[in-house]
């Protein structure tokens, strides 16, 4: 029987790389925190059917140039964006790549009592960058996870459809609490990244805590056109988010009246919630985001 490779890419994950920018000795230091993941589509049949390795740029290789490259690029590292879209051009030259997807999670640091060289991690949010670089193109998603928001009130879920394994009771008040993952994806990449992210941003979380809501579905959708609001280049923005359920405790066997005041953290099972806003229905960015296994 004669069989045929299907897709297949290869590359090195979870480059872990700090950049301290020290050039000026009397300056304060700033720096960076990167997960830099490489993948590589293109001419890789015979390594696979026959193992000839002869097209294959070895993923030790990916790795040393993510390290290099974070002193090379200069002044593109401050920003994920711009590091990504420089690996990604750096990749693109290698004769038999014709495809390149840099994924970047980027760990938050501030600035620590006023030292200008101590630094405490931020663990509100990652963030996150998936720039893919093709001959049709490149496309820059950025995007932010873990995100963990909650609030007590202005949250209703009722009026569902029922079935007789329904027995969740509506709710007039409750706590609604997520983990945002929220990926959008742009349109070009002349785009000032810091500013762009830290507005959407300002909007996921304000769009959250200002507008009622009717569900969880409902929020998201309040949050994306916030975000399309706040960033003139997303075409579109995609979240992904769990449920974060907070049970009213019954505390009616001890004798006490418990007015949505206590409540039980359930962390699984939970509802997962996942969206797309998008300006129009003619916005179709499905290439531009990092299928990983799901092909």
């Amino acid at each position: 029987m004669s069989y045929v490779l299907g897709h297949n890419q290869y590359g090195k994950a979870e480059v872990h790389v700090v950049r301290v920018f020290r050039d000026d000795p009397e300056a304060a230091h700033d720096m960076v925190d990167y997960n830099v993941s490489v993948s590589l589509t293109g001419d890789f049949v015979d390594a696979h059917r026959t193992g000839d390795q002869a097209n294959v740029l070895t993923t030790d290789a990916c790795k040393n140039t993510v390290n290099s490259m974070a002193k090379e690029a200069g002044e593109a590292v401050r920003e994920p964006e711009t590091f990504a879209l420089a690996l990604a051009e750096h990749f693109q030259q290698v004769p038999q790549v014709s495809a390149v997807r840099i994924n970047i999670e980027a760990f938050p640091w501030e600035r620590s009592h006023g030292n200008p060289h101590a630094f405490v991690k931020n663990g509100d949010y990652v963030r996150t960058v998936s720039v893919h670089g093709s001959d049709s193109g490149t496309t820059v998603v950025s995007g932010l996870k873990e995100l963990t928001v909650l609030k007590t009130t202005d949250s209703e879920f009722h009026g569902f459809y029922q079935d007789k394994y329904t027995t969740l009771q509506p709710t007039n008040d409750r706590i609604m609490a997520t983990a945002v993952t929220a990926q959008w994806a742009h349109e070009g990449t002349d785009v000032e990244w810091g500013k762009s992210f830290e507005q959407v941003l300002e909007a996921i979380t304000g769009a959250f805590a200002g507008a009622y809501s009717y569900a969880l579905q409902h929020t998201l959708f309040e949050m994306g056109t916030a975000v399309l609001d706040a960033a003139p280049s997303a075409a579109e923005v995609r979240f992904s988010c769990p449920n974060k359920h907070h049970f009213v405790v019954d505390l009616s066997p001890f004798g006490v009246e418990n007015n949505c005041e206590v409540h039980h953290a359930a962390d699984r099972p939970y509802g997962l919630i996942e969206a797309t806003i998008k300006r129009s229905e003619d916005v179709d960015k499905s290439a531009a985001y990092d299928p990983g296994q799901a092909w």
